[in-house]
């Protein structure tokens, strides 16, 4: 692995073992106190961030190592400053690269110019981090498996989405994505998390009918917030409000446990009985996008 921008770009057996090293480093982490020592990571941000900010910036110096902040005062990378420049001037000083862009082209350029690992801390198309810290929780909550695993993500076909399908198509999942008319996931990234399900054993289904969520494991949400650029939120919840996870959802689908990667806006996607259930996973996840996040900068960084 020489960077991470996408999940789609790695072999099951590479995932898993990111997934199996973020779980020991969450159970052993003085195993781990020194895996960063002497590496500085430039951490950037052109969005707004919590988990992802004290995340990694937490993760890092508790493997030894030392995390540079860098906000996007001077707006969009490429804008004031050249990727590229930007790219080859911070391989001069830091081991590695954590970027959080507005495009994932950004991440592409900056990949290409620099002589560091780059990794994507989030993008229009991606959210890769996510990805892995949410079949960590799964990974756990099941016992160390995701053998036979299923999961239905039901909102918008975004970028949490995208890494979901393709992340769960090459460890093997049975995903399923329902999202309203006009929300759809990306076709093209639809067709290869398909097709890389097929060679690993997975599966990827697609609807605008929540009922191909039931008999799943987990149901999971992302905000609907994010997508009322153009939209007020009274627009945005006419659309959305028959994909709601609510009680009545849950007990239909048979789903034992509930997902989001936050924020959640309570009694919008999500009902505060369901987020604050019993099976809700939503602050275990946060938790692993740390030990996640630790596990990928440490296979890149390992000598």
């Amino acid at each position: 692995m020489q960077n991470f921008l996408s999940v789609k770009d790695y072999s099951k057996e590479q995932l898993l073992d990111i997934i199996k090293l973020a779980v020991d480093f969450k159970q052993n982490p003085a195993k781990y106190s020194q895996a960063l020592a002497g590496k500085s990571i430039a951490t950037i941000y052109e969005k707004p961030s919590l988990r992802t900010r004290v995340s990694f910036d937490v993760g890092i110096a508790k493997m030894g190592g030392h995390a540079v902040y860098l906000d996007q005062q001077n707006g969009q990378l490429g804008k004031r400053e050249s990727v590229k420049d930007f790219a080859l001037n911070l391989s001069c000083w830091v081991d590695a690269i954590v970027a959080r862009v507005f495009d994932h082209n950004t991440l592409v350029e900056m990949a290409e110019h620099a002589s560091v690992p780059v990794v994507n801390s989030l993008c229009n198309l991606y959210h890769p981090c996510q990805a892995m810290a949410d079949y960590q929780t799964l990974y756990e909550v099941r016992g160390g498996s995701l053998e036979g695993a299923s999961i239905a993500y039901i909102g918008d076909g975004n970028n949490v989405a995208h890494s979901l399908m393709l992340a769960g198509a090459i460890l093997g999942v049975d995903v399923r994505v329902i999202t309203p008319l006009g929300y759809s996931a990306d076709a093209n990234i639809i067709q290869l998390a398909q097709h890389l399900a097929a060679q690993n054993g997975g599966k990827i289904s697609i609807s605008h009918d929540v009922d191909l969520a039931n008999g799943v494991e987990a149901i999971y949400n992302d905000t609907w917030i994010s997508m009322g650029d153009s939209k007020s939120l009274e627009d945005i919840q006419k659309i959305f409000a028959p994909y709601q996870t609510n009680a009545e959802l849950m007990a239909k689908t048979g789903a034992k446990y509930f997902m989001h990667c936050q924020p959640v806006y309570r009694g919008i996607e999500a009902t505060d009985d369901v987020v604050d259930g019993e099976g809700s996973l939503l602050i275990q996840q946060a938790e692993n996008r740390m030990h996640a996040q630790n596990a990928v900068l440490m296979t890149l960084l390992s000598k």
